[in-house]
């Protein structure tokens, strides 16, 4: 049996979130308080469908990509990863003092739990913006072997940054 169109378990666990949360308001209720260490528990029911909750570098990217979803309200899973979606917050794009400064905060966390508390208001600023269609499954990737391999998952969020999007794609 081939696993080359089998989704994997980030997809998975995303598709589960945007259709949980599309159909059931007191999931998406519980989901969007993920994020928040007082009131994360309530969202543990879900969670724990797919990781080991008493894991918090397992935990914590999980809660927060179930949060983010649920508070974007995201009917299916995005195709833009998080360092292009942090230049289209901008007008002038990656070239936005601002938004060079959000991705070199990003950059500089050295755990995936203060990756995530960093993530928390980018997401919020990234589901503000209309259009942006977040690939959230990436992000959990992403998250998910922060520690194992933060370098590449930073030089991977910079490059997307930096290449993806510019002034001068923007004006075409």
């Amino acid at each position: 049996m081939s696993n080359i169109n089998k989704p994997n378990k980030s997809e998975q666990f995303v598709q589960f979130i945007i259709d949980l949360t599309q159909k059931d308001n007191r999931a998406a209720a519980a989901l969007k308080r993920a994020d928040n260490p007082a009131t994360e528990y309530q969202s543990w029911e879900y969670l724990a469908r797919f990781i080991d909750i008493d894991k918090d570098n397992e935990r914590l990217p999980y809660a927060t990509i179930a949060c983010a979803i649920a508070k974007a309200k995201a009917e299916h899973k995005g195709t833009i990863r998080i360092g292009e979606a942090i230049a289209h917050c901008y007008e002038d794009g990656n070239n936005n003092d601002q938004a060079k400064v959000k991705l070199r905060r990003l950059l500089a966390c050295d755990s995936v739990e203060e990756a995530c508390r960093i993530l928390r208001p980018l997401l919020s600023l990234i589901n503000s913006k209309a259009g942006i269609q977040l690939d959230y499954a990436r992000l959990l990737q992403d998250l998910y072997w922060f520690n194992a391999d933060n370098q590449q998952v930073k030089s991977r969020w910079a490059q997307d940054f930096y290449h993806h999007y510019s002034i001068d794609e923007a004006s075409v």
